[in-house]
């Protein structure tokens, strides 16, 4: 008889490891997927601003000398990502490939100018620093113009910054939802336990010592759930790789890396966390308060 129970009692306990395994591994994995796309978010926008050009137009009378200089600055400015001299013969071949039609047989002249486009680094794609660098460029005797998408530069600007706005709440609050489904799923795995705990506080183990069992078990748990939340992770990340490469999903094998740190982390916090307050709770208990 005792030897069934104790088989039924294993069975109950298995069970109830599993049950928080797979919560806490279905929690970190939303989190997990969350996260992704911040980051890609993140990465995606980076790569549309860095799409974006400077054009620097100069004047005929420009040295050549002072061309150079001025590229050689440009290329060494924290803001640059990218220059490219196009000449004003090679501007007018361009154009003409794109009419189909040779506007400078037509004109008789060639009526553009030498010219320098610069890509910038996406964090200096903002309507202030580019206004900066436009006005720090105009300054000099050698450029005629600075062109560049105004209006595009402050609507993606703006975008950006309410998209980041929500992505951050909506990551607070579903890591709060994280947190609080885990917690319960501890707790529950701890109540199952509560006479235990009482019965070992009463013939004198120490707090500490009652906790410290609970704890390493709930962080092993929590590890487990974590590694196959990683692994589900990368299975969707190879699929999305696979059916939409241009996304580039593995593109950035440091920021999955630190990603998926992240979820082990958290896995190991939230569970460390929701075992020391739940065991806490029940070592405060009475004894007759265990069958509330």
């Amino acid at each position: 008889m005792s030897t069934s129970f104790e088989k039924y009692q294993k069975r109950r306990l298995r069970s109830s490891y599993f049950s928080v395994i797979i919560s806490i591994s279905l929690v970190l994995f939303l989190v997990g997927l969350l996260g992704l796309i911040v980051l890609k978010t993140k990465s995606v926008t980076e790569h549309f601003k860095e799409k974006v050009t400077m054009t620097i137009f100069l004047n005929d009378n420009a040295k050549n000398s002072d061309i150079d200089i001025l590229k050689a600055e440009l290329k060494k400015a924290d803001y640059t990502k990218s220059v490219t001299y196009i000449s004003k013969k090679e501007a007018a071949k361009n154009y003409t490939e794109e009419i189909g039609e040779d506007f400078v047989e037509f004109l008789g002249d060639n009526p553009l100018k030498n010219a320098i486009d610069i890509s910038l680094k996406s964090e200096s794609v903002t309507p202030e620093k580019m206004g900066e660098i436009e006005k720090n460029l105009l300054i000099r005797s050698i450029v005629a113009e600075v062109t560049y998408d105004k209006p595009l530069i402050e609507l993606l600007t703006k975008n950006m910054n309410r998209l980041s706005f929500w992505m951050l709440l909506f990551s607070a609050l579903f890591t709060l939802i994280a947190v609080v489904l885990i917690n319960s799923s501890i707790r529950l795995s701890v109540y199952s336990k509560r006479f235990t705990i009482k019965t070992m506080q009463m013939v004198g183990a120490t707090k500490g010592f009652i906790r410290v069992p609970f704890i390493w078990r709930s962080i092993k748990l929590g590890i487990i759930g974590s590694l196959l939340s990683i692994v589900g992770l990368i299975a969707f990340i190879m699929y999305v790789d696979n059916t939409i490469p241009e996304l580039a999903m593995l593109e950035n094998y440091k920021i999955l890396a630190i990603l998926f740190a992240a979820i082990i982390g958290l896995g190991i916090l939230i569970t460390w966390l929701s075992t020391f307050f739940a065991t806490q709770r029940f070592l405060n208990l009475r004894t007759d308060e265990l069958y509330y």
